[in-house]
């Protein structure tokens, strides 16, 4: 995945209020607790709290680490919060679940339509991902992206962006609790994360041995700072691996081992054919599973569209 990279952006101050990023973070942080009160069934606590951890991490990024001096050190941190560490909490929290059960049904059917959307089963492939995180890394370090990214504040946001929603992308391709149609077997998702650490890895050493001229581009590099910022998101980038694959490994044996509801019915119902009785049943918690409540609403839309039809006067 590994996102973690590049990193000596100066003019911070250049960028607008030093708060200014947090408010973003904060109405993800506010806006999620909101939903979950809102679930008529009652979330996962645990769903909550790692919501929370993610945008601490991403406050911890954009805020303290954001004012610390040209440290490539430093820096390079902070691109491991944004890149690496905080996707993972904010994908493993199912925002996307919360979502659909608590959005009106107009909400849930525009989210099912592009769950099915083909350029997003492309993007949401774990190589397609692996290959935006690693290689939007490497096109920063090894390009003069990274010199212009700290003389233009606009292209340094648009660069801390990307890794977010690349890391985003990589953790939920492989290891998202939320509904992701067609996405691959195991044994694709397990080479598609050590193919990324495999090349976040080799980045990482080729820039401890390049430090006198990576990144190009720059007037004044201190080697010394840029082999400590390698080290780091070598040895960093090897822990942020290991915990998505921890992460990995227990959403498949989740998926193919389900936890009992804690008080089964004594007589569970088949679920109803109606699509509004199945919407009906989502709520009060007989069907968990978010892929069919997207189905049930796209089927309830196809419905309703075929009775507003007018009909044809027979000759």
């Amino acid at each position: 995945m590994m996102l973690a990279g590049p990193l000596a952006h100066a003019e911070h101050s250049a960028a607008g209020p030093t708060w200014l990023p947090l408010f973003p973070v904060a109405v993800l942080a506010v806006g999620y607790v909101l939903a979950a009160a809102r679930d008529p069934r009652g979330w996962d606590h645990r769903r909550t709290a790692s919501w929370l951890v993610g945008c601490a991490l991403l406050a911890v990024a954009v805020g303290p680490l954001a004012q610390l001096p040209d440290n490539p050190s430093g820096h390079m941190a902070q691109h491991l919060l944004l890149g690496m560490l905080a996707p993972l909490g904010l994908v493993l929290a199912a925002p996307v679940t919360l979502l659909l059960r608590v959005s009106p049904p107009p909400v849930r059917r525009a989210v099912g339509r592009l769950l099915r959307a083909r350029p997003l089963h492309l993007l949401a492939h774990p190589v397609t991902a692996a290959l935006l995180t690693t290689g939007g890394l490497a096109l920063v370090l090894l390009t003069p992206l990274y010199a212009a990214a700290e003389r233009q504040p606009v292209l340094h946001h648009a660069v801390h962006l990307h890794y977010l929603a690349a890391g985003y992308l990589f953790a939920w391709s492989l290891a998202g609790p939320d509904p992701a149609p067609r996405r691959p077997g195991l044994a694709v998702r397990i080479g598609a994360l050590l193919g990324a650490a495999a090349g976040h890895a080799v980045l990482a050493k080729y820039l401890y041995a390049q430090a006198e001229t990576l990144p190009p581009g720059l007037s004044d590099r201190d080697p010394e700072a840029f082999r400590s910022a390698a080290q780091l998101m070598y040895y960093g980038g090897d822990l942020a691996e290991l915990l998505l694959a921890a992460a990995l490994f227990a959403t498949w044996y989740h998926s193919r081992h389900p936890h009992p509801h804690p008080h089964p019915h004594p007589h569970p119902s088949p679920p109803p054919s109606n699509p509004v009785d199945q919407e009906v049943c989502v709520t009060r918690g007989r069907i968990p599973d978010a892929n069919l409540l997207i189905n049930s609403t796209e089927r309830s839309a196809e419905q309703s569209s075929i009775l507003d039809r007018p009909a044809v006067e027979a000759e």
